[in-house]
């Protein structure tokens, strides 16, 4: 005997909260979602419903539902919406950018966002930063880069020094224009 949907989008949302964590209201519409979806697909096998790719939530294709956010709101606190595509994931990585035939860059400057803003959830984004200073990186960071500062102003003291000894020694070599014979 076949399962019924309702059984098959249980199975289904059972699997999924065992993978992460969700809310009871994040199953509650993960499950109507499903059955929905389980419910159109149904449908069309038997050939009452022309079946494409839609966001089964809203009923409007992807692009258009990427399209309707906005992209400071398309990095949120657990996830990162592709302006793109609409698919969710914790960072926009550029092998995911690349299916767009974009790297990150021009995806930045195509939606406005600065060069220096991560393409990342936030919460990934804090714990990334919470792990680097555990690791003592600010500080190792910082020394690293006054020992650069003192090694580039030895290096310029010492640079200077050199060419006015030689420019001391010898008369500064110039080119003279040579005059039209005309004139």
């Amino acid at each position: 005997m076949s399962k019924k949907l309702i059984e098959i989008a249980s199975e289904l949302v059972q699997s999924q909260v065992s993978l992460s964590s969700m809310s009871a209201s994040e199953i509650t519409s993960s499950l109507r979602q499903v059955f929905r979806t389980l419910q159109d697909l149904q449908k069309a096998e038997v050939g009452e419903f022309d079946i494409g790719v839609t966001d089964s939530a809203q009923g409007t294709p992807p692009e258009e539902a990427s399209k309707q956010i906005k992209p400071e709101n398309s990095i949120l606190d657990n996830k990162v919406i592709c302006l793109e595509c609409g698919a969710e994931m914790k960072q926009l990585t550029q092998k995911h950018l690349a299916v767009h035939g974009m790297n990150p860059k021009e995806y930045r400057k195509k939606y406005g966002f600065t060069m220096r803003t991560p393409l990342a959830a936030k919460s990934l984004i804090k714990a990334r930063s919470k792990a680097a200073k555990k690791r003592g990186l600010p500080e190792k960071l910082r020394l690293f880069i006054e020992t650069r500062r003192q090694e580039k102003a030895a290096a310029a003291a010492k640079a200077p020094e050199a060419p006015s000894a030689v420019a001391a020694g010898k008369p500064k070599a110039t080119r003279l224009r040579k005059k039209k014979a005309g004139a």
